[in-house]
């Protein structure tokens, strides 16, 4: 978790009222969202209270927004970490995928507009090391100082 997810969740620990008591299920306690009952919710409640946003919302506005859900999430964050550049096998390891295919196609979500900035930012880097070459008086590398044998 980064710092500032790791602040977000103390935060709430200390707005919240301390659990009436602690449940231990399958060895593990501590839950950082709990019901009525002191049990962890489950993707059904996150799912349920998505819902319930997302009808208050629309609602209130013109654009419509879909159902979301904690799986949506999932899908979110995957390609959120993809479109920035994060090596793929980190990826893989916070998704908990065991195969990479699953994560880099079925949960990393890019389009257009990605692959655009991504050819963009390959000729940024192009010119850059042009730029870099120069400086140095370095001549850039061609194939035509390679001959075949």
């Amino acid at each position: 978790m980064t710092e500032d997810v790791v602040e977000c969740f103390r935060g709430i620990i200390e707005d919240r009222e301390p659990p009436r008591f602690e449940k231990v299920i399958d060895g593990y306690s501590g839950f950082l969202f709990v019901d009525k009952d002191c049990n962890p919710l489950v993707a059904m409640h996150w799912e349920h209270r998505f819902n319930h946003m997302v009808k208050r919302y629309n609602e209130i506005y013109r654009v419509q927004m879909p159902n979301i859900t904690p799986h949506v999430c999932r899908h979110t964050y995957c390609s959120n970490m993809a479109k920035p550049g994060m090596n793929p096998k980190t990826l893989q390891y916070l998704m908990g995928h065991s195969d990479i295919g699953v994560t880099l196609n079925t949960y990393t979500h890019l389009g257009l507009e990605d692959a655009a900035d991504e050819l963009k930012r390959m000729e940024d880097l192009e010119v850059a090391r042009k730029e870099l070459e120069k400086a140095k008086g370095e001549k850039s590398v061609s194939q035509k100082m390679f001959r075949a044998i």
